[in-house]
């Protein structure tokens, strides 16, 4: 099969002949389709994550079912799916309980082992972590669910359990950021974002943010726009600056879900605990969606409430998915959107 692959942390990523993957017990092969470029991508060729050498990225994808293991029961060759990007063992408690995102076990493809920037992917415990397209979301489509979708929607309904009517603070509007707009909006939520490029300001605006804010002071223009504070908010971009920002931004009793990941220095980032305790503020993470959360989404999708192909910038195919993913050692501009590669 053909596959994008880099030898050495940093070093060109190139379209080579690779072996096809060899199918689990309890898994799948599946041909991809189209498979998202992602940020997250970028951070493992440039060893911000340890991934096995050489390496094929990519965790963002949809496909059709091609190889079946003897342990499959749920799915069959030719069906229609895409997957999460974290992969439970589907037997340990949180798997039992619906909880893949945070298995103990997990994989995650593109990182753990081989990603779908290749002609065939293998995923383990297909049973648990398959997902069935409906009819009405296309293959392209699926593609931008995988990571940056499913994980705002996943932060907005299950960590913030957000409600019509709310105020969202949405720090940061890259991918999760935007999909966060868009998601909140169609809950029924009053949306407010944060970002310092007017670009990213007004699609944030064209996708239903009813306020957008640039400035020194972001703080004390959410909290006079919400009247007190965000009942929620989000940081989509992961820095120290921008977390403490989204928590002074909450009214008492608020919650802040932590999507950006938070790297190097900002591992440990300080933030103002005097509040989270006098306000009785929650401070939630968020990794993913387990897959037996996507139809909820993919109903909302299929039904029109949700439109993630307006955050689609460009097609691509696969000899240029390297080229594309390289590039984000520049800033990628908002406007830009998700980069999906046909393959």
């Amino acid at each position: 099969m053909r596959a994008v692959v880099f030898d050495v942390v940093g070093s060109p990523l190139r379209v080579a002949n690779m072996p096809s993957p060899e199918c689990p017990r309890a898994g799948v092969v599946i041909d991809v389709k189209a498979t998202g470029i992602c940020r997250s991508d970028w951070h493992a060729w440039r060893g911000h994550e340890v991934v096995p050498l050489p390496h094929v990225p990519g965790h963002e994808f949809s496909g059709v079912v091609t190889e079946t293991g003897v342990e499959v029961s749920a799915f069959s060759v030719g069906d229609r799916v895409t997957v999460p990007f974290v992969n439970g063992c589907g037997q340990c408690d949180w798997c039992r309980a619906g909880q893949g995102q945070v298995c103990p076990h997990q994989t995650q493809p593109g990182f753990t082992h081989a990603g779908s920037f290749a002609e065939q992917i293998a995923i383990g415990a297909a049973d648990f972590n398959l997902v069935r397209l409906p009819d009405a979301v296309d293959f392209v489509t699926a593609a931008v669910l995988g990571c940056r979708f499913a994980t705002a929607f996943h932060a907005l309904t299950a960590q913030a359990q957000l409600k019509p009517e709310e105020w969202l603070a949405v720090f940061g509007c890259g991918g999760v950021g935007l999909s966060a707009v868009m998601i909140a909006v169609a809950l029924g939520a009053r949306v407010v974002a944060v970002d310092l490029s007017p670009a990213a300001l007004a699609r944030a605006a064209d996708l239903g943010a009813e306020v957008t804010v640039a400035g020194t002071d972001p703080v004390s223009a959410v909290r006079s726009v919400t009247a007190g504070g965000a009942h929620s908010s989000v940081d989509a971009l992961g820095s120290a600056a921008t977390a403490a920002c989204a928590v002074r931004s909450l009214r008492a009793r608020g919650r802040h879900v932590q999507v950006g990941l938070m790297l190097g220095e900002d591992e440990s980032a300080a933030l103002p605990w005097d509040l989270v305790v006098a306000h009785e503020m929650q401070v939630l993470g968020s990794h993913g969606m387990a897959a037996r959360d996507y139809p909820a989404m993919l109903a909302m999708i299929a039904d029109g409430r949700l439109e993630p192909q307006r955050l689609l910038g460009k097609v691509v195919d696969l000899e240029q998915a390297g080229e594309v993913l390289m590039a984000m050692d520049r800033p990628v501009p908002a406007q830009a959107g998700i980069v999906v590669a046909i393959i």
